[in-house]
């Protein structure tokens, strides 16, 4: 079976080794007819000529002897006609420099192959498919079955091909570019201390150049010192991360939303009736207070919606559920009752015990230790009774648990914000001395063991910081059109948000700054209502109103 130019059956060498066989036999012919020649009286210019070869493979083709051997060949013919001139030469020196011109294109072909087989993976799959089919093309009797063959390993090859060259595209991309400034070839990490010190416009513009900077500057070390510059970004102020599935360049992304106060707005839940909601957050679930039941819902994945059957219902309480903590896989509620229950998260196990007579308008619990308001029953073993002389609003435990704070309303002391011993009840300190009568502290919280927040009826919120002073608070914000503040969150680091007591007004603030950032009214003026309870992801912020759960999803503006 005869085949066209370099190619062979399979099971060649490859295609160094075809193209230097093919040299041998056409010297080898080459030679042969000039000695014939020489025999018959011909001239040497016939012997110089290199005319077509008719030796086991057959014609070349298309393709010329002269062209077949190369350059060598050609510089060998080039002599001939110069001996012709000479007239004394034999028709065996011309053919040597045919051969000479012969080995040269051998050598040449030799080069070709090593050049070949160092290039990239993608030029090598390309050979494989050109050597495949060249079968098909081949003259002679099992030429058809050797299409036949051929073809399904040209499409085997062809679908490895594909999946390989994805593979070396993916590789390309990852892998640092060649030419460029010589910055870009330092040391990967002198990169990272570099580009640390670019803002978030700079790093944004540098992953524009190529694949490989993009990669390079979604690292999440050089968005970090940004991120805790940001609003909401997941960082409290002593650098914990707080979200540390999420990468925290998304987490900046978001963070400009808030900042420039991009969200859109929905309603997650409605009720029929006026109520006075709380409600708390954990992982993907959301508990909230409806009436005397405490009912949980789970989150979509895009969490700005709910899944409407709830997942549990937790009943045991005779009025309304005022408040409500999460604690050790179980509910901590305080009711309009007199009662505080533990429901157990995920079981029916409920347990009810009476606290006293009057409501209990809050609880708090941490270590096991529960706190609530005008005690005056055994719940398990009471360690203390504390007497507040004053009506009790809020409650907190601090994170080290050996004090909690009480905020009260101001009608029976200069100070509505009290801290108090928790192993022996004493009264340790009081905070500030210039409330006015009935500024009552609706809502308290520990930022940290040293700090925390306040708000309440004053229309303040207050920040404090027990190692500087208790008689002054470090800074304050005043609600900008008087009304009483009954709820605040925080980020842990630069962002605070508050709830109204004035159509449903929910206001954010950057420490940072004295003014309000943004305020987000979500009812109208027939349908005003108070912000009973906020609570904040990186995402999104859920107010609870009279009539509905509101939601604000920044991350989808």
């Amino acid at each position: 079976m005869g085949s066209q130019g370099r190619s062979g059956p399979p099971g060649n060498g490859g295609p160094g080794e075809g193209e230097g066989g093919e040299a041998r036999k056409l010297q080898e012919g080459r030679v042969a007819r000039g000695k014939r020649r020489k025999g018959k009286g011909k001239g040497k210019a016939r012997a110089g000529q290199g005319g077509r070869g008719s030796g086991a493979e057959g014609k070349p083709g298309p393709q010329t002897a002269k062209e077949a051997a190369g350059p060598g060949a050609d510089a060998g013919a080039r002599a001939c006609p110069r001996e012709e001139a000479e007239g004394g030469r034999s028709v065996e020196e011309g053919a040597r420099g045919i051969v000479k011109g012969v080995e040269g294109s051998a050598g040449a072909g030799k080069e070709a192959q090593g050049r070949e087989y160092g290039k990239k993976e993608e030029w090598r799959v390309r050979a494989r498919r050109r050597e495949g089919a060249r079968p098909g093309r081949a003259q002679g009797r099992g030429g058809q079955a050797w299409a036949d063959i051929a073809g399904t390993g040209v499409a085997m090859a062809a679908a490895a091909g594909e999946e390989e060259e994805e593979e070396e595209a993916a590789r390309e991309s990852a892998a640092r570019p060649a030419a460029g400034p010589a910055l870009w070839r330092l040391p990967e990490e002198l990169l990272l201390l570099i580009c640390s010190y670019l803002d978030m416009r700079a790093l944004g513009r540098l992953a524009q150049v190529c694949r490989w900077l993009r990669r390079f500057t979604s690292c999440d070390l050089l968005w970090r010192r940004i991120a805790r510059a940001s609003l909401n970004s997941g960082f409290t102020r002593l650098g914990t991360d707080l979200m540390t599935s999420v990468p925290v360049k998304e987490r900046v992304k978001v963070s400009q939303n808030w900042r420039l106060g991009r969200c859109r707005e929905g309603i997650l839940l409605k009720w029929r009736c006026s109520q006075m909601p709380w409600m708390q957050l954990e992982d993907d679930s959301l508990y909230i207070s409806q009436a005397n039941f405490i009912l949980a819902y789970q989150f979509r994945p895009d969490g700005a919606s709910l899944n409407r059957r709830p997942l549990g219902v937790f009943a045991g309480h005779d009025e309304d559920v005022c408040h409500f903590v999460l604690a050790n896989s179980h509910i901590v509620s305080a009711g309009g009752d007199g009662k505080i229950g533990i429901h157990k998260i995920h079981s029916t196990f409920t347990v009810k015990y009476s606290a006293h007579e009057q409501e209990v308008n809050c609880v708090d619990c941490k270590g096991g230790i529960i706190v609530w308001p005008l005690a005056s029953g055994r719940l398990g073993q009471c360690l203390h009774t504390i007497q507040t002389e004053d009506r009790v609003w809020s409650i907190a435990i601090s994170p080290l648990l050996s004090s909690f704070v009480t905020g009260t309303a101001c009608c029976g002391h200069f100070s509505p914000l009290r801290i108090w011993d928790l192993n022996s009840g004493q009264l340790m300190t009081h905070l500030g001395s210039d409330f006015p009568p009935g500024a009552g502290v609706l809502d308290v919280m520990y930022e940290s063991p040293f700090t925390l927040l306040s708000c309440g009826y004053d229309t303040y919120v207050r920040y404090w910081d027990l190692r500087t002073s208790v008689r002054k608070c470090v800074m304050e914000w005043e609600e900008p059109h008087d009304s009483t503040l009954y709820c605040l969150q925080t980020d842990g680091n630069h962002l605070l948000a508050t709830g109204s007591s004035y159509y449903g007004v929910v206001r954010l603030w950057d420490r940072r700054q004295r003014a309000c950032l943004h305020a987000f009214p979500l009812t109208s003026t027939p349908l005003s209502s108070p912000v009973y309870c906020l609570r904040l992801t990186t995402k999104h912020l859920y107010a609870a109103l009279s009539y509905n759960l509101h939601v604000l999803d920044f991350q989808n503006p």
